[in-house]
């Protein structure tokens, strides 16, 4: 096989393990990266350089790899943007977790957040107590948005953080 030919087809297929295995594990996994997921990203493209590439170590081989897995994400990110079944085959979808100061307990049990982790995030958007709390979701990259309301003035209040909290479940 032509060696281009062989170092398209490996990326190709790694870059496609890496989307389900995400997907699979969690994307938000990746929506704030301590010290052990910097160290996971680093092993993982290290573990799988050769599977790319092969024994090819040139400089046109690891171009090609490059090129190849630039290509498909853009090539992947049509497919998501043009099509909602490929989207929600990739991506989840956001979750209320608070509505106007009331929790769903449902909710936070089946995206693995306990009430103390919650309040933990409410408190890092600056708002003393979940029931003041006039939204909060879960969103796609495994942020938390909270919106609140100043009793005093009415105003809303917006905020988006990245928090520690990762989502470790698959959609079903």
């Amino acid at each position: 096989m032509n060696p281009i030919l062989d170092i398209v087809l490996r990326s190709l297929a790694v870059y496609f393990f890496m989307v389900i295995a995400v997907r699979v594990f969690g994307k938000n996994q990746l929506s704030q990266l301590n010290a052990g997921d910097v160290i996971l990203l680093l092993l993982i493209s290290n573990a799988v350089q050769n599977a790319m590439v092969g024994s090819n170590s040139s400089l046109e081989g690891g171009i090609v790899a490059a090129l190849v897995l630039f290509v498909a994400n853009f090539v992947v990110k049509k497919f998501i943007f043009k099509n909602q079944k490929i989207k929600e085959l990739i991506e989840d979808h956001p979750y209320i977790l608070v509505k106007d100061g009331i929790v769903y307990p449902e909710v936070l049990k089946k995206v693995s957040i306990s009430e103390d982790e919650l309040e933990e995030a409410v408190h890092e958007h600056g708002i003393e107590k979940v029931s003041d709390v006039k939204l909060a979701i879960l969103e796609v990259d495994g942020n938390i948005s909270v919106i609140s309301t100043d009793k005093e003035t009415e105003q809303t209040h917006y905020s988006r953080h990245k928090t520690k909290l990762k989502r470790k479940f698959r959609n079903q």
